[in-house]
């Protein structure tokens, strides 16, 4: 991406890590009514982080600038942002301790505006609409086939603007979707046991169906990528690559994620006694 190179997105990464460890490492505050929060997990923590340095590969790295001569690349970019950092970042958990470091005051009145100021009574349930899990998939879905309409495709490789756009939306409805699968307090899945493997694998079904019109194409969808190529790889054989990394490496997180919640269907006396052992072992070692 032209304009936000390694300083700017550094800048943002490293500053977004801090700020979130700054807000894990106050486990005093209580939930109203409910007992002390316990300090943010380790590797919820690791998870964020990486989800944060998969942001910087996808947009600053070599990656970014093999994506403006070769679609595979640009299709990687997509994986990485949807796939991998939206997935990452949900596991970890970052939603409380981004907002405790935040002035007590300033907390209270952002509250107090979200839950009961009559100006914004229109949003309440037009979130809780959109975080449902149907609407959810629908818009992480559409998002993704619509941005790779070819003509609406071309556009991001012209506008930078229009670029930057299709990441945001690529990262926030992603955060949205995989919200819907894995837990991330104080956020949890509405759907339960197969549901989520049957959602999880409905997830999948528009990135595989776009991999596979890529594969099977015999001629070149996106020309606009191969203007002026350095390269000697065809625009047909990189569109194919690209049919590759969607199906491949895009795959992985719906396989990992239909294959926790079957376990969690068909296992949930081992599951949910593993997690309690898990629990014991987190009090024994705070106190």
């Amino acid at each position: 991406m032209e304009l936000l190179q390694a300083p700017l997105l550094l800048a943002m990464v490293v500053a977004t890590a801090a700020w979130y460890a700054r807000g894990a490492r106050r486990p005093s505050l209580r939930a109203v009514g409910g007992r002390p929060r316990r300090r943010t997990l380790p590797w919820r923590g690791a998870c964020f982080v990486l989800g944060l340095v998969t942001v910087v590969v996808a947009l600053d790295s070599p990656v970014d600038r093999l994506a403006g001569d070769y679609f595979w690349a640009h299709m990687l970019q997509h994986v990485l942002l949807m796939m991998v950092a939206a997935p990452l970042v949900v596991l970890g958990a970052p939603w409380l301790p981004l907002w405790r470091p935040l002035p007590l005051p300033f907390r209270r009145r952002l509250a107090r505006a979200v839950l009961k100021s009559p100006g914004l009574g229109w949003l309440r349930p037009l979130a809780l609409y959109v975080a449902a899990p149907w609407p959810a998939w629908i818009l992480f879905n559409v998002n993704l086939a619509v941005w790779h309409i070819p003509a609406l495709y071309g556009l991001t490789l012209r506008s930078t603007p229009v670029h930057y756009t299709e990441h945001v939306l690529f990262l926030l409805l992603g955060l949205l979707f995989w919200s819907q699968l894995i837990a991330s307090p104080p956020f949890h899945p509405r759907l339960g046991g197969f549901r989520l493997a049957l959602y999880a694998t409905a997830g999948s079904a528009v990135g595989w169906l776009l991999a596979v019109i890529l594969a099977i194409a015999q001629h070149p969808l996106y020309p606009a990528q191969h203007v002026g190529h350095p390269g000697g790889i065809s625009a047909l054989a990189d569109q194919q690559l690209a049919a590759g990394v969607m199906l491949g490496p895009g795959s992985i997180t719906y396989t990992i994620v239909v294959f926790y919640w079957l376990y969690a269907w068909l296992a949930p006396e081992e599951l949910h006694g593993r997690r309690a052992r898990s629990r014991s072992a987190l009090g024994s070692s705070v106190s």
